[in-house]
């Protein structure tokens, strides 16, 4: 049975044979600001990586060690984002991995470093040291919920899921912890995604599950149409399940999909909520395009529009700019087939049929949108592919945190 059962009040150390830290070392002022994510058992890591070209230098560092066939922890800081510093940048961030991989016992290639905060800023590398052993020392079965918190910047909330499926006789668990608040956009923002799971799989196919799942959840949610220097996503498998190795593309790996899958859209709609200054989820749903292709910039292009997300945070039904951004998206499409609709508990309203307008009760389209859930469904009438993506409002209160981020 490949039901999912998400399990309530569970983090990272609750999947079995990983341990735990979060700590305040001394990069921010009050609150927790590094953590380790440790495999007492040997386990394979996935990652995808930001596209943007200015990538930080934990980011270029781990390019290399996702190669090594076993990792076993990931350090995090945030407060720094380590990225734009050059050499010392890069030795920097070797010198996390070494100092945690001596702390525990491996080699530094099984350790992944991961660094979020200001760009440009050398690293404080007496005050990251001495953290991580701390970090080290602190290790234990109850630190997800400080892990999660440690490695949050402008993010209201820690975001963590836990779910538990069947793998044969066998039962599995996937947790998630991640960051992700502002500079978000598909392809990756500065959001850090870390997942752990006990399912015994190969490198190979971790790899190809989460690369295919990242397409269709972390890379569909804008918050501000800023792809960062430093995402990532980073999952490691320890096979404590004792499933049969899922080594090809068979039933337990279809499960297996599902169930990260699943993880990845939840966290994902997470950090689009979260989003800076954000008081609304929005989803977009688009139907029937051309292509798949079409579908995903239909729907990226409508949750990423600045006038778009405005009046979300306005609750403004205005139709027209949802329009304007599907006619820019560069997707191929019928203007004169789109139909559009907004709904979520409240009630559903169509509010443009045939590309043009057509005659809505206004109070009843503000109500949908006063609420803190929104979806907007796009149906394009042009073909058979789908596609969703997440995102925010756009509100005062994102100018703000973005106008004094360094301070």
């Amino acid at each position: 049975m490949d039901l999912i059962k998400i399990l309530e009040n569970k983090t990272i150390t609750d999947v079995p044979y990983f341990k735990a830290s979060g700590i305040h070392c001394g990069l921010k002022k009050v609150k927790k600001d590094l953590c380790v994510i440790y495999s007492e058992k040997k386990a394979v890591a996935a990652a995808t990586f930001t596209k943007n070209k200015v990538k930080a230098a934990p980011i270029l560092l781990n390019m290399k060690f996702i190669e090594n066939e076993n990792t076993q922890a990931i350090v995090v800081n945030s407060g720094n984002a380590n990225a734009c510093t050059g050499e010392d940048g890069y030795s920097d961030a070797l010198s996390m991995a070494e100092t945690t991989s001596q702390a525990l016992g491996l080699s530094p290639e099984e350790v992944i470093v991961a660094s979020t905060g200001v760009i440009g800023v050398p690293m404080p590398m007496d005050t990251i040291t001495s953290g991580i052993g701390m970090a080290c020392e602190a290790l234990s079965y109850e630190g997800g919920e400080d892990a999660a918190k440690a490695i949050m910047t402008t993010d209201t909330t820690e975001k963590i899921i836990t779910v538990e499926f069947n793998l044969g006789s066998k039962a599995a668990k996937i947790s998630a912890m991640a960051k992700g608040s502002g500079m978000i956009h598909p392809n990756m923002g500065t959001m850090l995604s870390f997942l752990a799971t006990d399912a015994n799989i190969s490198k190979a196919m971790l790899n190809k599950a989460l690369k295919e799942s990242v397409e269709d959840s972390y890379n569909m949610v804008s918050v501000d149409g800023d792809t960062s220097t430093n995402d990532m996503v980073v999952i490691l498998a320890n096979g404590a399940c004792e499933n049969t190795l899922i080594d090809t593309e068979d039933e337990n790996y279809n499960i297996f999909k599902k169930a990260l899958h699943f993880v990845n859209v939840e966290i994902a709609k997470m950090i689009a909520g979260d989003g800076e200054g954000a008081t609304k989820l929005i989803e977009t749903n688009v139907y029937n395009a051309r292509s798949l292709k079409d579908a995903k910039i239909c729907a990226k292009a409508v949750i990423t529009s600045s006038l778009v997300k405005a009046a979300f945070f306005g609750a403004d039904a205005n139709w027209g700019r949802i329009i304007c951004a599907l006619g820019y998206s560069g997707a191929e499409l019928d203007v004169n087939e789109i139909n559009i609709f907004f709904s979520n508990s409240v009630g559903k309203i169509q509010i443009c049929q045939k590309g043009g307008n057509i005659d809505f009760d206004e109070t009843a389209a503000k109500k949908i949108l006063e609420q803190e859930k929104i979806t907007v469904t796009i149906d394009l009438n042009d073909g058979n592919y789908n596609a969703t993506a997440w995102g925010c409002d756009l509100t005062y209160d994102y100018v703000k945190i973005n106008g004094s981020y360094r301070s």
